[in-house]
């Protein structure tokens, strides 16, 4: 029974995800997504620059807020899942890819997904040129997702340890959500499975799911200070020393 209701629940947040692909679109669908966009948006807009690339960049959702202040976009994920994808490859090798190439790049919620962590930041500071930047997100609470592909979670030590062995400059790390942010989350999840699935209900249940569920856990997180225990996950900005 619980293995059918979380495989109703996951091919109808698959459909709500093909349908809203922009961030505009998906800010409002849960507390992690408002929490992960409000602290990511800024960072890449104010590091993004020359020539970029994202690594892991699936239906490149940040294209549309970078192409405009960046000499040349390339996107990288393992095969082509739009015509933003310039290479087609593991970031945890990219032999494709020449040393000292890019002046900022993108990491966002994929290295969790690789056997080889380390591997993938070794890579990254390869490819960037002396003084590049990149900006990384990570979860720490999270449900287990894109299986059997789900390897790690991160806290900031692990995260200081990684960037640290490849040889990578800290320049800051900080925590997004918190744990009403996670629960809430997961009620979003299932509220709007009801609402695709019936339409009638849909407008006024997503007004209810995005001033209390999202907006509520949001805000109550960041009164009780619950991101600096439970975290739900980590923006970092780092640098490759030159």
């Amino acid at each position: 029974m619980l293995t059918r209701l979380l495989n109703w629940l996951r091919s109808r947040r698959q459909r709500v995800e093909q349908e809203l692909v922009t961030i505009e679109q998906r800010r409002y669908l849960s507390a992690i997504f408002y929490a992960h966009y409000k602290l990511l948006l800024p960072l890449i807009r104010r590091h993004a620059r020359g020539k970029f690339i994202d690594l892991g960049c699936g239906t490149a959702p940040f294209w549309s807020d970078v192409v405009g202040q960046v000499e040349r976009y390339h996107g990288v994920d393992l095969w082509p899942r739009s015509d933003k994808v310039t290479f087609a490859g593991d970031i945890q090798r990219l032999e494709m890819v020449p040393d000292d190439c890019y002046d900022s790049a993108i990491c966002i919620e994929v290295l969790e997904h690789l056997p080889e962590p380390g591997r993938a930041v070794a890579t990254i500071r390869r490819i960037l040129k002396p003084g590049g930047v990149v900006v990384i997100s990570v979860p720490h609470l999270s449900r287990l997702h894109d299986l059997p592909h789900d390897y790690f979670r991160f806290t900031e030590y692990g995260l200081r340890y990684l960037l640290g062995q490849a040889g990578m400059e800290v320049i800051s790390i900080q925590p997004k959500g918190g744990l009403l942010t996670f629960l809430a989350h997961q009620l979003s999840t299932v509220l709007l499975a009801v609402a695709w699935t019936l339409p009638p209900l849909k407008a006024p249940l997503l007004l209810l799911n995005r001033w209390y569920l999202v907006l509520g856990a949001f805000y109550a997180d960041r009164l009780l200070g619950t991101a600096a225990t439970f975290p739900q996950g980590y923006v970092v900005v780092a640098r490759k020393p030159g």
